[in-house]
């Protein structure tokens, strides 16, 4: 389990972009919806290490992990798919996804977790030999999370995956999330604006403005707040 207790945080720049932040994953998908400036992609950050939190505690599996550098927290389990879809774009599929399993875990397991990534989208599959940069943009974000999951973690984070893409690929793209992944037994950090398609697979959501938690709750009750319903869903 991921606990994020009482964390403040500042990002590039040093203006303090987290207030007194706390949040728990299980093994379930769980949501962190906001606008922009939020301090959503800075909370991520921090939890992988990027950014070193100025207080407060990060707990992985019953230990801390705040302090450590960042290559070390993947090696404890941790993957963070930033938001993008930055792929090697002259490298083709197999490649870019063989990239991501350096850890030794992972690559003793590479061609064992390969199987499993095309499964989980077989779009991939099919165009394993194409080179990365000629792919859709909906197939770039499939393969940054496919790469992700290379490295075997136990926690995925995943940063704004929906930016950019169509609503089909949105659907196909977090119907992965939702049953593949989180199915698998791999907890899901998912940060993301359009709150409507996420609530299709959330467990549970925190809802993040000005550098705070402002609410939490399961996916049915924050669906059914007049806050969200105005601010983020647009009824």
């Amino acid at each position: 389990m991921l606990r994020v207790e009482d964390v403040r945080s500042a990002y590039y720049g040093g203006a303090t972009a987290l207030w007194g932040v706390s949040l728990e994953v299980g093994r379930e998908v769980v949501v962190v919806a906001g606008s922009n400036g939020a301090g959503k992609s800075t909370l991520l950050k921090t939890i992988s290490g990027l950014i070193r939190p100025i207080s407060g505690t990060i707990e992985f599996n019953r230990e801390r992990i705040d302090g450590l550098p960042a290559h070390e927290i993947v090696h404890r389990g941790i993957s963070l798919v930033s938001e993008g879809a930055r792929v090697f774009p002259y490298m083709t599929v197999q490649d870019n996804l063989k990239l991501g399993s350096y850890r030794k875990e992972a690559d003793r397991k590479q061609d064992e977790t390969i199987k499993w990534v095309f499964q989980v989208f077989p779009i991939l599959k099919e165009k394993r030999g194409q080179i990365a940069g000629t792919l859709s943009g909906g197939e770039r974000q499939m393969l940054v999370i496919a790469r992700g999951l290379m490295s075997c973690p136990q926690l995925i984070m995943l940063d704004e995956p929906s930016a950019g893409l169509a609503p089909k690929a949105v659907q196909g793209l977090f119907d992965a999330i939702g049953k593949e992944i989180c199915q698998e037994g791999i907890m899901v950090l998912l940060v993301e604006q359009n709150l409507r398609a996420a609530l299709r697979i959330a467990h549970r959501v925190y809802i993040m403005e000005n550098g705070s938690i402002i609410l939490e709750g399961d996916a049915e009750s924050i669906q059914e707040n007049e806050h969200v319903k105005k601010a983020y869903l647009g009824l």
